[in-house]
């Protein structure tokens, strides 16, 4: 007996056909927009993450020399494929390209709850545009997504941010803009909540800001609470965060238009650690609190495709994570049920297999899940094996009954049964159950 792999699971089917659900509504959200399907390979090249990272990010991959003495990685992400992809088609692709793709990604880091090594996500990027109306509307598939599940404004909410702002205030705030570090300032913000306020001004003052200073910078992102309350960072901040807050502000309102604004909320303590972020940023959390951490979060990162050696490309995305976002789900109580579904089970019994094979493929060929003996089962068990697969209806096809020209239909829930005739079953359109013919 072999044990599994720690972090990495078995899904059966009966969670999958709940994910399946989550799955789908999700791609369908982003189909709905224009998005397209792309696939893409499992192994990348590890030095690919190692420009975009930093050496460090060898050690949280799963990373490995092949056989043809290449390093590569197996992807712990997918926006520096999608680049790469961009880039190797160049001109070729029309503008603005709207990707969409659910697959798996592996990460080597500390397993946790809704956190596993081998993890699936469904991304959603927009190339090409770097229009507000852009960011808008990857808050809107995300917006769309969600509801379509049945969560709510009192179950989600999105945190808008602007790394511009933040990075602007903190040159501005500074003795020595030169001397400031404005990534390690943003990733510091983005540790916010995770480590105590001690360490938090400790990370401020290694990027650059004095302790008074790191003290003002907090309370000015901390005290905006919506966009009338940025004027006083605007002020702090000079010009280029009086863009980036126009910028910010142009999003909200599109966000607005695009029916995404009731689920936004403006939040510069937000940063997204990732240092390719260079715009709007955003994450989504659970609005009671109950799950902490972030459910998922996306951004804009204009600079990727030029540094993978494209032209300058804006692009904008999100990447809903589908364990926290099953977190999310099971709390507010819309977590897919977690069950098999099956429309019709054909049960044969005697010699009637080639009759019962061919009712099924009817009922197959007007879309149904149908299922049929494959096990040459007795009558009790393949009723108990329909029960277990929550067969709907229940189709017998016995010998007396093709004697007198007609079938069973039996309902699982009731347990009642009824005859049909074998010329008005199936018909040639419907789901047809025993309430039709009782």
């Amino acid at each position: 007996m072999y044990d599994g792999l720690k972090g990495f699971r078995d899904i059966y089917p009966e969670e999958q056909s709940a994910r399946r659900e989550v799955t789908d509504a999700l791609e369908d959200a982003a189909a709905s927009y224009g998005f397209r399907e792309v696939a893409t390979p499992a192994l990348e090249r590890t030095q690919m993450y190692v420009d975009k990272s930093g050496e460090e990010i060898v050690d949280e991959l799963y990373a490995f020399e092949d056989k043809g003495g290449r390093e590569v990685a197996m992807t712990p992400e997918l926006t520096p494929t999608v680049a790469r992809m961009v880039v190797a088609k160049g001109q070729e692709l029309s503008k603005p390209i709207k990707w969409m793709s659910t697959r798996p990604f592996w990460r080597y880091e500390q397993v946790q709850q809704g956190r596993f090594r081998e993890f699936y996500q469904t991304n959603i990027d927009i190339f090409g545009s770097s229009a507000p109306e852009a960011d808008a509307e990857v808050l809107a598939v995300a917006a769309d997504a969600l509801t379509s599940l049945g969560l709510t404004g009192d179950d989600f909410e999105f945190r808008v941010s602007h790394r511009d702002v933040l990075g602007g205030l903190v040159r501005a705030l500074a003795d020595d803009p030169e001397a400031v570090d404005t990534a390690a300032a943003i990733r510091a913000v983005d540790k916010r909540e995770k480590v105590d306020d001690g360490e938090y001004v400790g990370l401020l003052s290694d990027a650059g800001l004095d302790r008074a200073t790191a003290r003002e910078f907090d309370d000015l992102i901390t005290d905006v609470d919506d966009v009338g309350d940025l004027e006083t960072v605007a002020a702090a901040g000079g010009e280029d965060v009086e863009a980036a807050i126009a910028n910010l502000t142009d999003v909200l309102t599109a966000a607005d238009a695009f029916g995404a604004g009731e689920f936004c909320e403006i939040s510069l303590t937000t940063a997204r650690g990732l240092d390719y972020y260079t715009g709007v940023v955003f994450e989504c959390f659970d609005s009671t609190g109950e799950v902490s951490r972030s459910v998922f979060g996306g951004g804009r990162y204009d600079d990727l495709i030029e540094s993978f050696g494209g032209q300058p490309t804006p692009a904008v995305g999100v990447a809903p994570g589908h364990s926290t976002l099953k977190l999310l789900c099971q709390r507010a109580g819309v977590w897919p049920e977690e069950a098999l579904s099956t429309d019709y089970y054909v049960l044969s019994v005697g010699d009637t297999r080639t009759t019962a094979a061919s009712v099924a493929r009817d009922l197959r060929d007007l879309g149904h899940v149908v299922e049929t003996d494959v096990s040459d089962r007795s009558f009790g068990a393949q009723l108990g094996y329909a029960d277990s697969i929550n067969a709907e209806t229940v189709v017998v096809v016995g010998e007396r009954d093709l004697e007198n020209g007609e079938y069973t239909i039996k309902d699982m829930a009731s347990g009642d049964e009824t005859t049909v005739s074998v010329d008005e079953f199936p018909p040639e359109s419907g789901r047809p159950t025993y309430d039709d013919y009782e």
